[in-house]
């Protein structure tokens, strides 16, 4: 009988030690974690959260809770949770660490979220992720925390130490990259520019680098591919090179510019700007951004304007999904009827090719708002066919409004 009320009270401790997962500690303090980290000779990974951030709670409700995550992590590392903001609700165990928080974002740069700090058993920052990522790739981020020749602040001491290693400069770059450090992608990325051949900068890997880190106009990457567009365009597609220019100008130049004035001043930032870059085509990346500059300062007919500038400026470039984005926005914010037919002629054209669901549904809605409303049930029967089941609630709820002729906007 002992034997048998022995079993019975040791099964429940049995079940809680195997519930997947990441374990976190609690109740503790940093000093006892570090000792905690080098007595089992294990990592420590840090959550570094807030509970505002939409991201840290999809991770903490969806990736850390599954199985596969909770075995690496509890094998290789010593977990804790830091919450970096502070709220009337917080218990006790989360008050004790509102110092130590404080002295995280700062000594650490904690200015994301979420961002996961690693440290050595040692308690010394190794390595860091920002933002989330489904279960096998956070598996494989954690990994490089593991490993020196990935560790992110291992590779900023080595490239400190020794800037003029391609090699190093060339992994401290892609490393930076994932950390969203776009300072240091930028000083190593202009010192694989200053070590390497101009052969070497046209090579697939090194072109790859330096067109998606270009970083602002006059950088060492921008006057690199400015000075080579022939080169680029040659290796990358007509025209590669223009687009990335005219990004690092749009972004760094008109952006931070037409976006803070209360005034439309738009047409005249651009011209003003094409003067300063003669060598830059920015005709493309300017229409497209003009697009979203005029959503976001929601004025909707010039939206549609521009839309339809953008359009008419190659209309084989705009995807079907491009074409349903803009329809859809109007069909959400914007009644004024030429918007709303503008809105359908788009709509429709996304149809030419391959009818998907979600294109359907939006034609339908158009056409719906503009009063074609039995058309409009027979594209959303059409949408409610092909749609899949997750999803057709939703489009029949559209539908029923349809039928009772309710609006759906």
């Amino acid at each position: 009988m002992k034997k048998l009320l022995l079993l019975l009270f040791t099964i429940p401790f049995l079940a809680v030690a195997q519930e997947p997962g990441i374990t976190f500690e609690h109740n503790t303090t940093w000093a006892k974690v570090k000792e905690k980290a080098k007595k089992e000779n294990k990592h420590i990974f840090v959550d570094a959260f807030t509970t505002w951030c939409g991201p840290c709670k999809w991770m903490a409700a969806n990736i850390f809770p599954q199985e596969k995550v909770g075995t690496f992590f509890n094998e290789n590392f010593v977990n804790l949770k830091i919450q970096m903001d502070e709220t009337e609700g917080d218990n006790d165990d989360v008050k004790s660490w509102r110092s130590e928080a404080k002295r995280f974002a700062k000594d650490y740069r904690v200015n994301a979220y979420p961002t996961f700090l690693i440290f050595n058993p040692d308690g010394e920052l190794v390595h860091r992720i920002v933002g989330g990522a489904e279960a096998d790739q956070f598996i494989a981020m954690a990994k490089e925390g593991l490993n020196p020749d990935t560790q992110y602040e291992t590779l900023v001491k080595k490239f400190n130490a020794n800037p003029a290693d391609k090699a190093i400069a060339k992994a401290t770059a892609s490393a930076a990259v994932k950390a969203y450090d776009r300072d240091l992608t930028a000083k190593a990325v202009e010192s694989l520019i200053n070590n390497s051949t101009p052969e070497e900068l046209m090579a697939d890997d090194m072109l790859a680098m330096i067109t998606k880190n270009i970083g602002k106009p006059g950088s060492k990457a921008f006057n690199t591919i400015l000075e080579n567009k022939a080169k680029v365009d040659e290796k990358l597609g007509a025209g590669k090179a223009d687009e990335v220019l005219a990004i690092a100008v749009i972004n760094n130049e008109v952006a931070p510019i037409v976006l803070k004035s209360e005034e439309d001043i738009f047409d005249k930032t651009i011209d003003e700007v094409s003067k300063k870059y003669p060598n830059v085509e920015l005709t493309n990346i300017a229409a497209s951004f003009k697009t979203n500059y005029y959503a976001r300062k929601k004025n909707w007919p010039a939206f549609r304007d521009a839309v339809q500038a953008y359009i008419n400026l190659d209309p084989s470039k705009v995807s079907p999904s491009q074409l349903n984005s803009f329809a859809w926005a109007i069909f959400e914010n914007c009644d004024d009827p030429a918007c709303v037919e503008s809105a359908l002629a788009w709509s429709k054209k996304s149809l030419e090719g391959e009818q998907e669901p979600a294109l359907m549904d939006t034609y339908a809605n158009l056409l719906h708002k503009v009063g074609k409303t039995k058309e409009a049930i027979e594209w959303q029967e059409k949408a409610i066919a092909a749609v899949d089941e997750a999803s057709k609630a939703e489009y029949q709820a559209t539908l029923e409004k349809m039928k009772k002729g309710e609006p759906t906007w």
